[in-house]
């Protein structure tokens, strides 16, 4: 049965990955570059924000990118980082997300005098009042942040320390992003030996602009329990689409282990991580048992919202039974307490129309 765009929009939906900086208000960067004296390529939310999505489809990763210098000009105060992280949980909690995860690197928001602890502590103000007025709207969410450190930068270390001072209030985990290709997990082996003597839980980009072998980085010395994209560990299986595919042993090692991969279908095309979506690694993962779930990545950047990629998925042959898988994945997923987690996924249930008492 083809589910419509209401009852998808009220389904439940559970977001570990999503970029801070990817998903300001068109309305918002516009009004804000003005109070800066940022110049955007339009003033008018509309045609900025179709600019956007018509740079992401562009196969050009240097449009793609232009978003996120737009984005950081306007992203170096206190006031304005709180503001931007509170749109982003009423935005989310509007569309049916009941839990998120926002990341973002608190190094590149430091041009105006900020610290790191000041931008973590903004950031964290901000997704409090967004909480607090999506409650208002009569919306439940619950959101957590990631802070991430650079690929290309060296200051994955200080940003682990940060992590970790910050763990339980301001954090529920850490990440690594930026380029992907020649910048290995390896360069930052004293963060990744840190947060692991320390029990903090790592996500790591890792799959997207690279293959395979950058996921075992990930899963192996960065011990990451949930792989950020993750789509090209499919390198690793031959005959994928066969009746008998063979698995590598890092692709067996994320399907053994049920490592999270955050699929995020749009943007996996955007950045060539997938050739289509209709033909997108992450369907036949599904089928092969891998755990995959369903992300925005950037919503400005990419024209997506979580609501809109459930409807896309449904367009290329998702059912409502496979929404249901992907969201309980990300649920048990998420950086909680085991508890919280199954708290979390029976919302799920609950949410999808499943009576508890039948289970």
């Amino acid at each position: 049965m083809t589910l419509t765009t209401d009852e998808i929009v009220a389904l439940p939906k559970v977001l570990l990955h999503d970029h801070l900086d990817g998903g300001l208000r068109p309305s918002t960067l516009i009004e804000l570059s003005a109070e800066v004296g940022h110049e955007l390529p339009s003033t008018d939310p509309d045609e900025l924000a179709a600019i956007f999505a018509t740079n992401a489809a562009s196969g050009d990763l240097v449009r793609y990118l232009e978003a996120f210098a737009h984005s950081a000009a306007v992203m170096q105060s206190a006031d304005n980082i709180r503001r931007i992280a509170r749109e982003a949980v009423v935005d989310l909690a509007a569309d049916g997300v009941i839990y998120a995860e926002l990341r973002y690197a608190p190094e590149q928001h430091l041009e105006g005098g900020l610290t790191l602890q000041e931008v973590v502590e903004a950031v964290q103000a901000g997704i409090d009042e967004g909480v607090a007025e999506a409650s208002e709207a009569r919306h439940t969410i619950r959101v957590g942040a990631l802070l991430d450190a650079m690929r290309h930068l060296d200051r994955s270390l200080e940003i682990a320390e940060l992590a970790l001072a910050n763990r339980g209030r301001c954090c529920v985990g850490f990440d690594i992003a930026g380029p992907e290709l020649g910048f290995p997990v390896e360069n930052h082996r004293a963060a990744f030996e840190l947060l692991r003597d320390n029990h903090m839980p790592v996500t790591i980009h890792a799959g997207e602009a690279d293959g395979a072998e950058s996921v075992g980085q990930a899963l192996g010395l960065g011990a990451a329990r949930r792989i950020g994209h993750g789509v090209r560990v499919h390198e690793d299986i031959a005959d994928i689409d066969s009746d008998e595919p063979t698995l590598g042993v890092i692709a067996q090692h994320a399907l053994d282990q049920q490592i999270p991969l955050e699929c995020c279908p749009t943007s996996n095309v955007q950045t060539g991580a997938a050739p289509s979506l209709e033909n997108h690694p992450m369907h036949a993962l599904r089928d092969l048992g891998f755990a995959v779930t369903v992300n925005t990545d950037n919503r400005l950047v990419s024209g997506v919202s979580m609501s809109g990629e459930f409807g896309e998925l449904v367009k290329v042959g998702w059912t409502k039974e496979d929404l249901l898988e992907a969201t309980l994945i990300a649920a048990w997923a998420a950086f909680l307490p085991y508890e919280e987690r199954g708290d979390l996924a029976e919302l799920v249930l609950e949410g999808f129309g499943i009576d508890l008492g039948d289970l």
